[in-house]
């Protein structure tokens, strides 16, 4: 789940940058301790909200594409999905309806405890351009936090650029164990550009494009819009290319992976022109 560990590191390098800019007066006015752990909160709980609709989306398209497998007789697809998850399809003629069930103790995923059912039904037709999967979530919790949603993935066997593509839209709302709560919406687009069908799975590349918005209860909201698709190359631990606008309540700029090179380096320019260089830890 590498794509996971790029997301994490991207949003705790956002809130340094925040605290960082917040902390700086040009008129040397105190700084408001209680609002910069507000804000570095808030990036943190939006950074797990990223989490859980990466991993959501990963995991319907996972079971989905496994199952799409064995009905067709080709090889078997190597699954993520560990062996305590029970996986139910109920099959009517084309119709699909197919169970996750996590169980109410749970199992652990990637490192993090799921529990619940997600269900997602398709129309299965083998010969179609365009498939939707629609899922809802019942009693699903995240690391216990309780995840509310149902919507749509619509894989397209061949985009305008005749690549496979996946788009998710999104529209979740997460409440964390103390009551916070912060809800997620937009669309988030997965692109296999290279390595398609090859067989190998050194050589292939995803390009990540979309918009979404998280909106705390407080009525903060923290936008993201990927202005140059991220292209992700598997043998890469980083993005290699890609830039994407980030826009908080307090601060905003651009986030530039750079021109292509598989480094840990990258750049952020705020809103007023101001660059500074970035390692990726």
């Amino acid at each position: 789940m590498k794509h996971l560990k790029l997301t994490t590191r991207l949003f705790a390098m956002i809130m340094v940058l925040g605290l960082t800019l917040n902390s700086c007066s040009s008129n040397d006015e105190p700084v408001d301790d209680n609002q910069q752990t507000s804000d570095a909160i808030e990036v943190a709980r939006s950074a797990e909200v990223d989490d859980i609709a990466v991993v959501l989306g990963d995991m319907i398209i996972d079971v989905y594409e496994t199952e799409e497998s064995n009905q067709a007789d080709r090889s078997a697809q190597q699954s993520a999905i560990p062996e305590c998850v029970t996986i139910t399809v109920v099959a009517q003629q084309g119709f699909r309806e197919v169970t996750v069930d996590f169980g109410e103790e749970g199992c652990m995923v990637h490192g993090h405890l799921i529990q619940g059912q997600i269900v997602f039904t398709y129309n299965r037709d083998p010969e179609a351009q365009q498939i939707l999967i629609s899922y809802e979530l019942f009693d699903f919790f995240y690391d216990s936090k309780n995840v509310l949603g149902s919507k749509t993935i619509l894989k397209e066997l061949s985009n305008d650029n005749g690549n496979p593509q996946f788009t998710h839209t999104l529209d979740l709302t997460v409440i964390w164990p103390n009551g916070l709560q912060a809800s997620r919406e937009g669309v988030k687009i997965r692109e296999w550009v290279e390595g398609f069908g090859s067989g190998i799975f050194s050589d292939n590349v995803f390009e990540i494009s979309g918009n979404w918005t998280t909106t705390f209860v407080n009525g903060n909201t923290h936008t993201y819009e990927v202005l140059t698709p991220l292209r992700r190359e598997v043998i890469c631990t980083y993005f290699v290319s890609g830039s994407i606008d980030i826009q908080r309540t307090n601060f905003g700029g651009v986030f530039d992976y750079g021109e292509g090179e598989c480094d840990n380096q990258a750049t952020f320019t705020f809103n007023n022109g101001n660059v500074i260089n970035i390692t990726l830890n």
